[in-house]
């Protein structure tokens, strides 16, 4: 797989998680800080992932 095509990849997954986790902390508000908290860690994890590659 092409170094293009990977990170054409990995950002269609990250906005369709991030449009998930849109809607899904606007019909439950009260996971609003739990999902952030948990997405800071993700973004975190995946840019750590990145960088080592």
């Amino acid at each position: 797989m092409s170094l293009l095509a990977l990170v054409v990849a990995v950002l269609l997954a990250l906005v369709l998680l991030l449009a998930a986790v849109g809607y899904l902390v606007h019909r439950h508000p009260q996971l609003d800080k739990p999902l952030s908290v948990t997405g800071t860690w993700a973004a975190a994890a995946i840019a750590l992932l990145l960088a080592v590659r």
